[in-house]
């Protein structure tokens, strides 16, 4: 089942756009109700769609990943009022998509490989709505918004009741300015106990959300947060030390584990690698370096890829990081753009990193 899987996605991935637009056609063609679950622009929801096919077939073969991530998926759908039909009807669309652009490679075969995998994963993601007892979603206002540059803020908001979630953990949101348009955030900062989340946006080309964030969001505005999501995070019973690489404002769930390691009066040795283009990609370094200051264990490696700088490494992240070999005794962090990571990780394979020491999150920009 595993390997009809991905050779059948490997033949229609370089179609993916034309694939998701037929499956949200044939989606809503069988199920109008659905379609007033989602934005009227639907080009980041189908990128979405993609990015989370891409993972499942990744990680097909490891359950022990998988499961967790579908657990995930299923708590954070229930914000979208997904009940057990619209999951027959996204189970028939998907495959249907699959089967009109996999051309000869399709067989009666794979069409059952895909329908059992689909069952296993939509039971997963249905047991584990049905068993969460935490809202939909979370109310939240906004009680600060710094503008730091034209395409960059600072936000905090503060929820109506605490949100459970991890330092290094990433949560949706929408905004009144928006509405439907749930855009995936990383908290810049551990849980504490006022419950106030910060959030660094930086507004991306065509990104609906997050222009509207960094340029409309206003002091009173109320928020909706859906359930944390995602891997990231240091596990102290491994008492492993610790390597985080950090590309513009994947630096955010980078300072919420520091956040937390800096409540410990011991940690292991934290190096963090925060790069990007130029100088206003390493935005935060300074507030980087003073709690590296307070803090003998952590050590600040800036990266510039176009300018140069004093006491900065030049190049991508994945050639500074390399350049200090394997980093086999380290767990590893990676956040960025979604280019940035498949970079980065490919790189250290090659270098010798341990596959299983690397997490990182697949929804890390939109």
């Amino acid at each position: 089942m595993v390997r009809m899987i991905r050779e059948s996605f490997a033949v229609v991935e370089p179609r993916a756009d034309e694939v998701a637009k037929f499956f949200y056609g044939m989606l809503f063609s069988i199920a109008p109700a659905t379609r007033e679950l989602f934005p009227v622009n639907m080009e980041v929801q189908r990128s979405r769609l993609l990015r989370a096919l891409v993972h499942v077939v990744q990680m097909v073969d490891r359950p022990d990943d998988l499961i967790p991530f579908l657990r995930q998926l299923g708590r954070d759908h229930r914000k979208f009022g997904v009940v057990s039909a619209h999951y027959e009807a996204v189970g028939t669309a998907l495959v249907g998509a699959l089967k009109k652009f996999c051309g000869d490679a399709w067989s009666p075969t794979v069409e059952r490989a895909w329908y059992e995998a689909y069952r296993i994963m939509a039971r997963t993601m249905q047991d584990a709505a049905a068993a969460d007892d935490n809202p939909a979603w979370w109310p939240a206002q906004v009680v600060d918004h710094q503008r730091l540059s034209w395409d960059l803020a600072v936000v905090r908001v503060q929820p109506e009741y605490q949100v459970p979630y991890r330092a290094g953990q990433y949560l949706s949101v929408e905004v009144p300015q928006r509405p439907r348009l749930w855009r995936y955030l990383s908290p810049a900062n551990a849980p504490r106990a006022d419950g106030v989340i910060e959030f660094h946006v930086r507004s991306v080309p065509d990104g609906w959300v997050s222009r509207s964030i960094v340029g409309h969001s206003r002091l009173g505005d109320v928020w909706r947060i859906g359930p944390p999501m995602g891997r990231l995070g240091y596990d102290r019973r491994t008492h492993r030390d610790l390597l985080m690489v950090a590309g513009g404002t994947g630096v955010a769930p980078m300072r919420a584990i520091l956040d937390e390691m800096a409540g410990w009066g011991e940690n292991p040795r934290v190096h963090l690698f925060v790069g990007g283009r130029g100088h206003e990609d390493l935005y935060d370094l300074e507030n980087l370096q003073r709690i590296a200051m307070g803090n003998p264990w952590l050590t600040v490696v800036p990266v510039l890829e176009n300018e140069r700088m004093h006491g900065a490494e030049h190049g991508t992240l994945a050639d500074a990081v390399t350049r200090y070999g394997a980093w086999s005794d380290r767990d590893v962090l990676v956040c960025g753009s979604p280019g940035m990571i498949r970079a980065t990780v490919s790189r250290m394979l090659v270098a010798g990193t341990p596959l299983d020491r690397i997490k990182y999150d697949p929804f890390t920009l939109d």
